[in-house]
């Protein structure tokens, strides 16, 4: 193994701000935290100068972002029982859910060891997150694609459960209940301990709730009151996604990882926003060529109020601005690295978001 200093990415790649096209940059400032950091959050502005940082009690689980009232809600990672529940668990799990003022002082909190990947502050004051559970073995045994013979400890899929400002649970939503083994299908070389595979959950109006399910290439919509799949878009579009958000014009925007695409071999990664009458993409983005934007894992996309889109090229800790032809005007390389749970040493950022100034109240 290299030492961390020559790794080939490290060594080639800048850090901190590299591009910065004023005139077409969306002006205002950028939350990320550092993956594998011990809960280093930090507040950038255009010039990528930090302007506040918050030093929170847990490492990442696996992000945080700012709230309408100036409070930063977060996800921390907690080590307990669960810790070596499977082999991948340890890098996304949660377990702690935190509101914290601008100095980093906690005033609403919420444990849940079996938390992961995301949590979403509610109206109500509560949350709402992803969970896990041991699927009931004849289900599992159903389930089709991944690597054979890897699910011989259990196979566990998510549970979405929002709880009030009290901690209770009002709402939960079972994977496994809901979801199709004929249709849902692993992707070939998954491991077979997990059927969905969580990254994102997300409130929107209409009692409805937004998920995305990576390792069957899912992202759908769920109607509170029947517990029903009302829309989704599968792996004949996708290729184990993160991120999905809603647009004001009622568009999807969707980071698509590209790992192991349906229709072709080459591995690239892409921006899409999608209609969801049509199920059809109305704008892209991706690098020419198309294997120079490529992270396999985590990440995200935001839509910008000039038009712009802040992209997460998470597994290398890039963040940075395209405008809708797709040109770079604003990049910024996370300067921080940190040793993962498996020891390599990386910058990787799970995801970032984008304020305008009128949205930090607190500079």
């Amino acid at each position: 193994m290299p030492a961390p200093d020559q790794q080939t990415r490290r060594r080639m790649a800048s850090t901190g701000l590299s591009v910065c096209d004023d005139a077409r940059t969306c002006n205002g400032y950028v939350i990320y935290a550092p993956m594998s950091g011990s809960g280093q959050v930090y507040l950038i502005d255009g010039q990528g100068k930090e302007t506040h940082q918050w030093n929170l009690p847990h490492p990442p689980g696996l992000y945080g972002y700012l709230l309408p009232n100036g409070n930063l809600f977060y996800g921390g990672k907690t080590r307990d029982e669960t810790w070596e529940r499977f082999p991948s668990w340890k890098r996304f799990k949660g377990g702690a859910m935190l509101e914290v003022d601008w100095q980093g002082n906690a005033v609403w909190e919420h444990y849940d060891p079996e938390h992961h990947h995301d949590a979403r502050r509610t109206p109500e004051g509560g949350a709402i997150y992803l969970t896990v559970e041991l699927m009931d073995p004849g289900l599992a045994s159903k389930v089709q694609g991944g690597v054979p013979g890897t699910d011989a400890e259990g196979m566990w899929a998510d549970v979405i459960v929002e709880v009030d400002a009290d901690g209770n649970r009002v709402w939960e939503w079972h994977a496994a209940e809901h979801l199709d083994p004929d249709r849902h299908v692993l992707t070939f070389n998954d491991l077979r301990d997990e059927w969905s595979h969580g990254n994102t959950v997300a409130p929107l109006d209409g009692d409805r709730v937004m998920f995305s399910f990576r390792n069957i290439s899912t992202v759908g919509i769920i109607d509170k009151r029947s517990g029903e799949i009302t829309w989704q878009l599968g792996d004949t579009v996708l290729a184990q996604q993160h991120d999905p958000n809603l647009l004001a014009n009622g568009n999807f925007l969707i980071y698509d990882n590209g790992s192991h695409r349906k229709h072709t071999g080459l591995p690239f990664s892409r921006v899409i926003e999608v209609n969801p009458a049509t199920n059809e993409i109305v704008w892209q983005y991706q690098d020419s060529p198309a294997y120079n934007f490529f992270s396999p894992y985590i990440s995200g996309a935001r839509r910008l109020p000039n038009g712009n889109t802040l992209i997460t090229e998470g597994m290398f800790g890039r963040i940075f601005q395209v405008t809708p032809e797709g040109e770079v005007v604003w990049e910024f390389i996370n300067p921080y690295f940190y040793a993962d749970a498996e020891g390599q040493v990386v910058n990787r950022v799970f995801r970032s978001t984008f304020y305008t100034p009128e949205e930090v109240p607190n500079l």
